[in-house]
């Protein structure tokens, strides 16, 4: 199965090939230009250099948030205009899931955290036995909500955790495992869409959605602006 894997929900904007789990090749770009000039371009590099076409393609797994709002509407609607004219299905990963990937997944708790500013996190954990947990907090109510899932085997993963590294440590007291694989990944977005294909679950051009755990700031900034014209 040939998968095509694409992350624009952070700064680097990454497109992958992979044949089942094998890599074929990967692409990251950060240049300081927006995804809307480097995605399209690096599609077509990806395509073109690994000598097939969109209609070779099987699955697209693409990161769905969250992160970047601007670059996982980039990333999804040109994926929504590939997949429709290809006919192609897709899978949609979370940022989260997809960073819980970079690291030892299968035996490992594994807890993902993205830097959402002003000391807010973006949290996601995984493998403990019990569905998946999402969680948008200030990071120190993050740490409280997730400590009954934290030993000394769990792999924290992700800016946020390099960023609150000796908060995490000084918080739980123990000696606790830190990621050196903290970037947002196609490759693992690929491996988490194939592991979510593989039970039955997909979507299509006209389904995928971004995943907010919470409102972009223009969104709040327009709440806050409503609400105190109503006042």
């Amino acid at each position: 199965m040939k998968i095509l894997g694409v992350d624009t929900s952070s700064d680097i904007c990454s497109v992958c090939l992979l044949e089942d789990t094998t890599v074929i090749k990967e692409l990251r770009l950060n240049n300081g230009k927006t995804h809307s000039e480097n995605l399209v371009p690096l599609l077509k590099e990806l395509i073109d250099s690994c000598n097939i076409t969109f209609s070779d393609i099987n699955l697209i797994a693409i990161d769905k948030g969250p992160g970047s709002f601007t670059g996982i509407r980039i990333g999804i609607a040109t994926i929504k205009a590939i997949a429709e004219v290809y006919n192609i299905k897709i899978v949609g990963v979370t940022s989260l899931k997809s960073l819980s990937f970079n690291e030892d997944y299968k035996n490992n708790t594994v807890i993902s955290l993205i830097d959402a500013r002003n000391n807010q996190v973006y949290c996601g954990v995984f493998n403990t036995g019990v569905d998946d947990i999402y969680l948008a907090l200030d990071i120190n109510e993050a740490l409280e909500s997730i400590k009954t899932y934290v030993n000394e085997n769990t792999i924290f993963v992700g800016d946020g955790s390099v960023l609150h590294k000796d908060l995490i440590q000084n918080f739980f007291k123990i000696q606790l495992k830190f990621s050196n694989n903290n970037d947002q990944s196609s490759v693992s977005t690929a491996l988490a869409g194939l592991e979510i294909f593989n039970k039955g679950e997909f979507e299509t051009a006209d389904t995928i959605l971004p995943f907010y755990l919470r409102k972009s700031q223009a969104e709040r900034m327009k709440e806050i602006n409503n609400n105190g014209n109503n006042k």
